[in-house]
């Protein structure tokens, strides 16, 4: 454990500008904070009301007819490269891989991707196309199966054993599945096959080839996911914001702090 002493802070040395250069800088750092928490109170909004469409579309499937499938009908499940030894010599390829850590429930982390050294002949089998969705094999029970649609955002990569890859054919939209995989009754599926360790839970290939899946037709899908999808742009659109905004206050109140510029108006 990392400790700080008493004399270590108190021999601090912090700049010391006259008072009202000391409320110009508050000030600024309270300009963005107001404008961020503003941003982050309709991203709070967006994700409620994106919630709520997920659920109400699908609460419709009884009512509408749709056909029940079971996932490998409509879809195609894999798992993926197995690590331990590597391949090595001619022939062989060193290419990034997403494991569980990456993938998160609705979104694809690629801040930290591991590479895997792997035979050229196996690209085919392990490579991730976009629309690809991605769903954890383990972890705790409650988060089995998390899972998002694969936008390509790295060229040529693969994924782990321990997350399987589903690639949907011409009845299944991506971002459908993915839709009800995440939801009430794709999560009740996963809870209820999935085997229980003392700290961990996981599911096989079979279990999810075997998960019923509701099909409506693909019109029927694309109306469902529009508002969904719109939602989710808006979201995405505003998180951007919000990420240049924090970047430019920590440089602006750092420049400012150093007395290198003026205050940006805001």
């Amino acid at each position: 454990m990392v400790k700080i002493s008493a004399p270590l802070v108190e021999g601090l040395r912090i700049p010391l500008p006259a008072i009202e250069e000391q409320r110009r800088i508050v000030a600024v750092h309270a300009a963005f904070e107001r404008r961020i928490g503003a941003l982050e109170q309709i991203l709070s909004k967006l994700r409620v009301a994106r919630e709520a469409l997920s659920a109400q579309a699908l609460n419709r499937s009884p009512e509408a007819g749709w056909r029940i499938s079971s996932l490998d009908e409509v879809a195609t499940v894999a798992a993926g490269v197995t690590l331990g030894s590597e391949p090595v010599g001619e022939g062989t390829v060193k290419l990034p891989y997403l494991r569980v850590a990456n993938v998160l429930d609705g979104r694809i982390d690629t801040a930290d991707v591991k590479a895997v050294r792997i035979l050229r002949s196996q690209y085919a089998r392990f490579a991730l196309r976009e629309g690809d969705l991605l769903l954890t094999e383990g972890g705790d029970l409650d988060k089995l199966g998390r899972g998002a649609v694969w936008e390509g955002q790295i060229s040529e990569c693969l994924h782990q054993n321990h997350v399987f890859r589903v690639r949907c054919g011409e009845q299944m939209l991506p971002d459908f599945l993915a839709l009800y995989t995440s939801s009430v009754q794709g999560r009740a599926y996963f809870q209820s096959v999935g085997k229980q360790t003392t700290n961990l839970a996981s599911i096989n290939s079979t279990q999810v080839k075997r998960m019923p899946v509701p099909v409506p037709s693909i019109l029927e899908q694309e109306r469902i996911l529009a508002p969904i999808r719109a939602t989710r742009d808006r979201t995405r659109a505003i998180a951007k914001q919000v990420a240049k905004l924090r970047k430019v206050q920590s440089g602006t109140c750092e420049d400012l702090l150093a007395g290198r510029s003026n205050a940006l108006r805001l």
